[in-house]
């Protein structure tokens, strides 16, 4: 038995890739029980590509759907937890280790969710121009990756101006007097500009957040 992928023949893992709890399980299992033949299924979880968090982080996405035992690929990795057989492909086992399937914190919302303390490397997801401006690829990294995220949340970032290692940006609609503005501006915002613009060292926000349809700022 090996907890890595083995090429050609499915894999058991000794130590579970995707923890998974007894609550966590305990609602699978009764969802194979109201298929007809739950007894020859068991959980897939893959990694299904990336997405950028409200606070401007980027996460894995997840695919969790009931398959079936006798029809999986040659570098699946199956164990058992709590009499549930959980299969992971091979390609989502690296991204996966570690992480914990779990029923949510708060018992008003439904489903599972997913604790992963894995994180996707986006250096080579953002493509920027070879510009010699730094201006130019702020607003590039803005226009295409910033904004379309904020944009589900109803809010924007515009570029103010670019002063010697600082770049000042102005927060509009939704993020204008939102109570988690700091934390979109310097754990996401500020941390995808300074990783991909390196010649930006500081990032200040001059909005007035007193003046947004719901200050958060007094």
């Amino acid at each position: 038995m090996n907890s890595d992928p083995v090429a050609g023949s499915t894999a058991t893992a000794v130590t579970p890739v995707l923890q998974v709890t007894g609550e966590a399980a305990e609602v699978v299992l009764g969802a194979l029980a109201e298929e007809g033949d739950g007894g020859g299924l068991g959980l897939r979880v893959a990694i299904a590509g990336t997405e950028m968090s409200p606070s401007m982080t980027f996460e894995f996405g997840y695919d969790l759907s009931l398959h079936e035992i006798d029809d999986l690929d040659d570098d699946d990795v199956t164990y058992e937890v709590a009499g549930l057989t959980v299969i992971i492909p091979g390609d989502s086992v690296g991204n996966l280790t570690g992480a914990t399937l779990d029923v949510p914190s708060n018992p008003l919302q439904g489903g599972l969710v997913i604790r992963n303390p894995n994180r996707p490397d986006m250096a080579d997801r953002i493509d920027l121009s070879e510009s010699d401006s730094v201006a130019e690829r702020l607003q590039e990294l803005l226009n295409n990756h910033v904004n379309p995220s904020l944009a589900a949340h109803g809010g924007y970032v515009e570029l103010v101006k670019v002063e010697d290692s600082k770049a000042f940006l102005l927060m509009g609609g939704g993020c204008q007097g939102c109570t988690m503005s700091a934390a979109t501006l310097h754990q996401g915002v500020a941390a995808i500009i300074t990783q991909h613009v390196p010649e930006i060292l500081d990032v200040i926000d001059v909005t007035d957040h007193a003046a947004g349809e719901n200050p958060f700022y007094q």
